[in-house]
């Protein structure tokens, strides 16, 4: 039984490790390193600006169109060198008519009848391209005018992609989801940009990123986080992905926690997919730095965290159960009862949050913990649609606050 007692403690030590160094002790560890080795130069002064075309995606998105047209053409950067090219695969709003009537001599179209899924889309629009560097962004989102510049001048020798940062707008009148997925961003911001300093960016934005445009390739019609896959393989193939955090896009959160459930069960799905289809970068004695932000910043966070945290509950009680035959001393005893109640009240101030959230009432105490526990569920709902199969490149829009 004193076997069992200490298998049991260890089992549990190594998992808290593994739920803290993922969520808290990689951005120390990384935030230390950096520190130790000193910032380099990431922006470079262009004497003369590139190319660039902006690749815009969109099924559907008749409501945004008038909006994300005007916003890229108030972009900050020489008109002679930017180049539009919106992607209207499928739709059915007008809205192939409504942007073939804006006569704008630096915007293309592509259109067609058969909606084939934005992977799909992209991959068409890219046999188009023909400016040396090229930017992906949402029909749904907004960039602030200097987005396209400062994307451009990350491009330093050894960069082969850029990402900008996703921000979501919420106010004070918010749900719950909304307000957790502003901090979640926040969170993932600070590690980009440690990231970006120790190495690369693992997992660009698809809201907003640009990459040389020699280096894309097509990605398989199913995919789902065709941003993450995009631009991991230019970092396997050599490049850095830098981060331009002055360079953003705006998004709405998600207008309910159901919409966002949906939307992040479908990212969770893409990320089992994509960690197989990218299992080669866990070879740490070929990719060194990158498999070891890969494995720190996403694979712990998708394969290993989320099943971690039922796992210490159970074992809690079974270390418990197992005391008693023991003789265990008081203090032993009590420490556990401890761990056990702070757990439970841990996932009861999740509870209050999830009823909250339906209420339209956020309570910071119960949000974070709520949002904690929502993203990890999602992950493993996304592991189990993951193994299901039949998963298509087609994408399935959460519904956005207005």
């Amino acid at each position: 039984m004193t076997t069992v007692y200490y298998s049991l403690v260890g089992l549990f030590a190594g998992l808290s490790f593994l739920v803290f160094y993922t969520y808290v002790g990689y951005g120390i560890v990384a935030w230390l390193l950096v520190k130790l080795r000193g910032k380099r130069n990431r922006v470079v002064a262009l004497t003369e600006l590139p190319h660039v075309t902006m690749v815009v995606p969109a099924y559907n998105e008749r409501d945004y169109l008038a909006a994300k047209l005007q916003n890229c053409l108030d972009q900050n950067y020489p008109a002679d060198r930017l180049h539009l090219l919106f992607v209207i695969e499928g739709s059915t709003d007008g809205s192939a008519e409504f942007l073939a009537g804006q006569n704008r001599p630096n915007l293309r179209i592509l259109s067609g009848t058969e909606r084939l899924g934005k992977i799909a889309a992209m991959n068409k629009a890219m046999l188009q391209v023909e400016t040396p560097l090229t930017i992906f962004t949402d029909a749904n989102t907004q960039l602030n005018p200097e987005a396209v510049s400062r994307l451009v001048s990350r491009f330093t020798e050894g960069v082969g992609a850029v990402t900008g940062e996703k921000r979501i707008q919420v106010d004070s009148t918010e749900a719950a989801a909304g307000s957790g997925e502003g901090l979640y961003w926040r969170y993932e911001s600070f590690l980009k940009k440690l990231d970006a300093e120790l190495h690369t960016i693992v997992g660009a934005a698809g809201e907003l990123f640009a990459i040389r445009t020699d280096l894309f390739e097509p990605v398989e019609s199913d995919t789902l986080l065709d941003d993450f896959i995009i631009s991991l393989r230019i970092a396997g193939r050599g490049y850095r992905v830098e981060y331009a955090p002055d360079a953003y896009a705006l998004e709405r959160p998600s207008h309910s926690v159901t919409e966002e459930k949906k939307r992040k069960v479908r990212i969770a799905t893409g990320g089992f997919q994509a960690m197989k289809r990218l299992a080669y970068l866990l070879n740490v004695g070929r990719y060194g730095w990158l498999s070891f932000q890969y494995v720190s910043h996403r694979v712990l966070r998708w394969a290993v965290t989320p099943f971690c945290l039922p796992l210490l509950v159970l074992l809690n009680v079974l270390i418990l159960f197992v005391l008693p035959p023991l003789n265990a001393s008081q203090a032993a005893t009590v420490f556990w009862w401890i761990i056990l109640a702070a757990q439970s009240i841990f996932y009861g101030a999740a509870s209050v949050g999830y009823v909250l959230e339906n209420r339209q009432t956020r309570w910071k105490l119960t949000f974070v913990p709520f949002y904690f526990v929502f993203m990890n569920w999602c992950v493993l709902l996304g592991f189990v649609r993951f193994n299901r199969g039949g998963l298509s490149g087609v994408w399935e829009k959460a519904k956005r606050a207005n």
